[in-house]
């Protein structure tokens, strides 16, 4: 919020303003009950009775006091127009016209008063905001896990009812439905696993068991455990990570599920054969890891919408092996760890790169 530096306190304009007026009524006053005294009541004395005596003052009175508000609101004038102006303002921030920016006149407390109303409306601007994508966003959640769960759920169905009506002609077709129904099922529960698994994270609350780690000695583990994975796959891992030790506070357990999700999606839709690049180091007060892979055809024309919900190649739709979701839970985990996680595409290969801040 900005703070103006007050040249003007507004009660002492307040105050000048009621001085100005009261030295001009009282020289109304007075300038006028000369007139009278000089020109009226020396020379008709007796004529004058004490009702006339009493309107007449009553009426000097009375133009000194007029004169007295006239002056005064001719002198705070621009103050209560812009005053009017403020009270407008907020009345229409209040009806729903979010955003509302008022003005800045002077440096008084009026100055102020709509300096932070602006704060305050840009705030309430950018909430609403922010609501109207979190409900944009439910309502595409719901429709993609409703497009997502159906698909298993569908063949579960029709392969339970097949088996229910004795459909099929031998042992072996009889297995092969109970196969193609377990697969279905498990396919089903890695599904709600993952959904649940980023409803979990996406929550205000969600709390992290951080320790002390030697980022290089876990992923060399995790890059050995990966080796015969990728070997099969015809993939050559390639790696480059230095050999000095780079402490970080994360959670083990959250954050080897970013680093193996990043392994299987570079195996699962590498070019093949190749070969992966992985590489990690310190970097000034971070540290820095990138996972390469060779690709075919660009994953996206923008490469960032990896890391959206539900978000999938054509590949991933047409074998039905990705969620969409692997990649925004990655993200939302580094993100808990005050990292940052992006996705880079130069001539076929693709780059993850994950930055931690180093524990110091």
């Amino acid at each position: 919020m900005k703070v103006i530096k007050m040249r003007n306190n507004l009660i002492v304009k307040l105050l000048v303003a009621v001085a100005i007026s009261f030295f001009v009524s009282v020289s109304v006053l007075v300038f006028l009950s000369q007139q009278f005294i000089l020109h009226f009541y020396m020379k008709f004395l007796t004529e004058f009775s004490v009702a006339k005596y009493n309107f007449i003052m009553f009426f000097i009175y009375s133009i000194a006091i007029t004169s007295f508000v006239i002056c005064f609101l001719l002198l705070v004038h621009k103050k209560i127009k812009y005053l009017k102006l403020i009270t407008e303002s907020v009345q229409q921030i209040a009806n729903g016209k979010l955003g509302l920016m008022i003005e800045a006149r002077g440096k008084d407390e009026l100055a102020q008063l709509a300096i932070n109303i602006n704060d305050m409306s840009k705030e309430l601007a950018g909430k609403f905001e922010h609501e109207r994508r979190l409900e944009s966003a439910k309502n595409e959640l719901i429709t993609n896990v409703s497009h997502d769960l159906r698909t298993p759920l569908t063949s579960i169905i029709g392969y339970l009812d097949l088996l229910r009506k004795g459909q099929y002609t031998s042992e072996q077709q009889l297995k092969g439905y109970l196969g193609t129904t377990y697969s279905k099922s498990k396919r089903l529960e890695y599904l709600i696993n993952e959904l649940f698994e980023y409803t979990k994270l996406s929550s205000p609350d969600v709390t992290l068991n951080l320790v002390e780690v030697d980022l290089t000695g876990l992923l060399e583990q995790l890059i050995g455990e990966y080796i015969p994975i990728a070997e099969k796959e015809q993939l050559q891992i390639h790696k480059t990570i230095t050999e000095a030790k780079i402490p970080i506070l994360f959670d083990i357990e959250k954050m080897v599920r970013v680093y193996e999700n990043l392994l299987m999606n570079a195996i699962n839709y590498s070019a093949k054969p190749s070969e992966l690049r992985i590489s990690c180091e310190a970097d000034g007060a971070k540290a820095v890891i990138k996972v390469s892979n060779k690709v075919e055809h660009p994953p996206a024309d923008d490469v960032s919408k990896l890391f959206e919900r539900f978000f999938t190649g054509e590949k991933a739709r047409t074998d039905k092996q990705g969620t969409g979701l692997g990649l925004a839970i990655s993200k939302r985990i580094v993100e808990l760890h005050h990292g940052m996680v992006a996705a880079e595409y130069e001539e076929g290969w693709i780059t993850f790169i994950v930055e931690h801040p180093l524990q110091t």
